[in-house]
């Protein structure tokens, strides 16, 4: 199974340029979209025919043109559900849930702390809710992956500038820390397990040339329970594909 996840920053932002084509022709089984920034009553009928060939969940934000999640896979789930339980992040359209073949995959879209702080301790509280509920999961017996926009950079090596950052959310202390306790919970960065120091990129921001530059951040993973790691054949992040002030990231795995 090859899953495709992407940060696009508006879905109809990334249609009108043809974005998603080159996502596309990498031939996804299950494509997990985040920050669409729309319902899907309200693409046109021609936008929602790109992706015809897929079976679609949405998680969409009540506050118009704000966050949100997709998630689209050519095999029918097992199971599909959209949030986390808690009204508190359900609103803001941020996760999907799908299961395939004993396999359980979330598609996350995590809050941003935001540079002054003042939405910190609600981010926090989601690792929390979700770390709750894969926690459950893997006592079940289950098999997860987590892929999306983590919104933290977890190691100096993972953001181009971390000494001029360590004061910035997406770099603080609380919520690296976040990172650090998934990992002891059975999960793995499988980027980190399978490039080691290899240094790329996620996310640029729009200002000062800094895509060109490469003064980036890795804000997006793929995090898996370590028993699936022998079935992972290759995990990869598409910096060279445009569209957003994200890249996508693809993890090929058995299941």
């Amino acid at each position: 199974m090859k899953i495709i996840s992407w940060n696009v920053n508006g879905l109809r932002a990334v249609l009108a340029k043809g974005a998603l084509n080159e996502v596309k022709k990498l031939t996804p089984d299950v494509l997990c979209l985040q920050e669409i920034k729309v319902k899907q009553e309200q693409l046109s009928k021609e936008q929602s025919g790109e992706l015809d060939d897929y079976h679609d969940i949405w998680s969409s934000a009540q506050r118009p043109g704000y966050s949100g999640v997709a998630t689209f896979s050519r095999k029918l789930p097992d199971f599909s559900t959209a949030g986390l339980g808690d009204e508190r992040f359900d609103v803001e359209g941020r996760t999907i849930r799908t299961d395939f073949e004993g396999i359980t995959l979330f598609n996350i879209y995590v809050p941003n702390g935001q540079r002054d702080q003042t939405r910190l301790a609600y981010k926090l509280d989601f690792y929390a809710r979700l770390l709750e509920i894969c926690d459950d999961l893997h006592d079940a017996g289950k098999g997860v992956i987590i892929c999306g926009d983590i919104n933290t950079a977890h190691q100096p090596i993972d953001l181009r500038n971390p000494k001029q950052n360590e004061m910035t959310s997406g770099f603080l202390p609380e919520e690296r820390a976040w990172i650090d306790k998934y990992l002891e919970h059975e999960f793995i960065d499988i980027y980190r397990a399978f490039h080691g120091e290899r240094v790329q990129y996620t996310w640029w921001t729009y200002r000062y040339g800094a895509r060109q530059r490469n003064i980036g951040w890795r804000l997006d993973y793929f995090l898996i329970s370590k028993d699936l790691i022998d079935n992972v054949k290759e995990v990869i992040i598409y910096d060279e594909i445009e569209g957003s002030d994200h890249c996508p990231i693809g993890l090929d795995i058995r299941i």
